[in-house]
């Protein structure tokens, strides 16, 4: 039992969390004029990282000379440094595209709220709505997006340190940045339909922990397409409706005629 509901133990592996993600870019493709709607926020959250991403790229040398004043008498000093700069710029991009979806949500929180509760109406009719006061709600969710940031440090900084491993850092971190990333997003991308049946922060990790498998596979799959720039905005209205299809259809047990969850006191 999650938040006073229960909660659906493995219902599907990570080709069902891509294939959600798949019906969220269908349910786009059949409802443009919500698509063009879920655009704006993406668009300023894009404008945002790309502005720091190039200022972090411009600037990586200098960055990586500040970090290892310790390689100043280095014979191969400037490949070292150079490794290191490269490094840095693939970790702001793993680190941009998980803030670029706490960003647009905290920004768009009204655009991207109003699609998924479209989204469920399509689907059956609405769930119980969280009538948490709208700022609120912003609040929360910008909280929830640093709990949710320093998690992914927690994994980006030793990633980081294993980028340097010969071929461990070429192959096998790249692949866990991938997973740790794509995780992330689905933590972000399913907190609109689950504060909705009052399920907080806490409980979404234990929803998402109990379909580990889906919740990567959506994730991923949407982390490969955010890796293309602007794809990435183009696909965030996708990604918000996928993520409501797949708490509804997949994640949460809801009876007939009942919410699935019982909200908890308003609180940050």
């Amino acid at each position: 039992m999650v938040g006073g509901g229960p909660v659906r133990r493995q219902a599907g592996g990570f080709f069902d969390g891509v294939g959600c993600y798949l019906r969220g870019i269908g349910w786009m493709a059949r409802h443009p004029r919500w698509w063009l709607f879920g655009l704006i926020p993406a668009l300023i959250a894009f404008a945002l990282f790309a502005g720091l991403l190039v200022l972090l790229a411009v600037n990586a040398a200098d960055v990586a000379a500040w970090m290892t004043p310790f390689a100043d008498d280095w014979g191969w000093r400037d490949l070292f440094r150079t490794l290191v700069g490269v490094l840095l710029v693939i970790v702001g991009a793993l680190l941009s595209i998980v803030l670029f979806t706490a960003v647009s949500l905290a920004i768009g929180e009204p655009f991207y709220e109003k699609i998924s509760e479209q989204v469920e109406e399509s689907l059956g009719g609405p769930v119980h709505h969280d009538d948490t006061p709208l700022v609120l709600g912003i609040l929360r969710s910008i909280k929830d997006s640093l709990v949710t940031l320093g998690y992914v440090l927690m994994f980006t900084i030793p990633l980081f340190v294993l980028g340097f491993v010969p071929f461990v850092g070429q192959t096998v971190v790249p692949v866990i940045g991938a997973l740790v990333s794509g995780y992330f997003l689905t933590v972000e991308l399913t907190a609109l339909a689950m504060e909705r049946r009052g399920v907080r922060r806490r409980f979404r990790f234990a929803v998402l922990k109990a379909n580990r498998g889906m919740s990567l596979g959506f994730g991923v799959a949407v982390f490969v397409t955010f890796l293309v720039p602007f794809l990435a905005i183009a696909a965030m209205p996708c990604a918000v409706a996928g993520a409501a299809i797949m708490v509804r259809d997949r994640m949460l047990v809801q009876g007939p005629g009942q919410p699935a969850f019982q909200p908890p006191p308003h609180r940050l």
